[in-house]
């Protein structure tokens, strides 16, 4: 990846990017949304992450993202890396998956699990109006997507958190 995407300073706020291998849809399966949440909310209460904004879609998720003890890459590297085989044993063990085997196939490659795509497009958050681009480019991607009208009607994004309509399925930290 080239060095546009380097974190270099790596407690620093961050909007990432995570996308499954070949844009496959995924998290259309409340389960596998699961494990991936819940390796984030692992990673907030061990490894120091704070998260700011979330959006999960089919094939992809989007986070504004801070680690605690400046390790930033190291906590992706490691939640990737976990949430990778999580997924795909999941895959494996579900026996009511329709793409079962197609999703076995596509997501590995020379015998090795490949769930992520490489990188994660780190962009560094450096002013509020940065933020809140991001913050809104997150919330919207349902929009944009047609599976919603509204931002704050979708249910595995922070969106809901932001206008007050409920408790989101991950602790948020305050940006500033």
């Amino acid at each position: 990846m080239g060095y546009a995407y380097v974190v270099r300073d790596q407690g620093a706020v961050h909007y990432v990017t995570f996308t499954v291998h070949q844009w496959v849809d995924v998290f259309t399966r409340l389960e596998y949304v699961d494990i991936l949440l819940a390796s984030l909310k692992h990673c907030q209460n061990v490894k120091g992450l704070e998260i700011y904004a979330w959006v999960v879609m089919s094939n992809h998720c989007h986070l504004i993202i801070r680690a605690k003890n400046e390790n930033l890459s190291d906590v992706i590297r490691d939640l990737k890396k976990y949430t990778s085989k999580a997924i795909y044993n999941a895959i494996e063990a579900n026996n009511k998956e329709s793409r079962r085997e197609w999703l076995l196939h596509v997501l590995k490659y020379n015998n090795r699990i490949w769930f992520w795509e490489e990188g994660y497009h780190g962009e560094e958050i450096m002013s509020i109006e940065f933020y809140d681009i991001k913050v809104n480019y997150i919330h919207m991607n349902p929009v944009k997507a047609g599976v919603v009208e509204k931002e704050e009607d979708y249910l595995l994004s922070s969106a809901g958190d932001f206008y007050g309509v409920r408790k989101g399925r991950l602790e948020l930290n305050v940006f500033g």
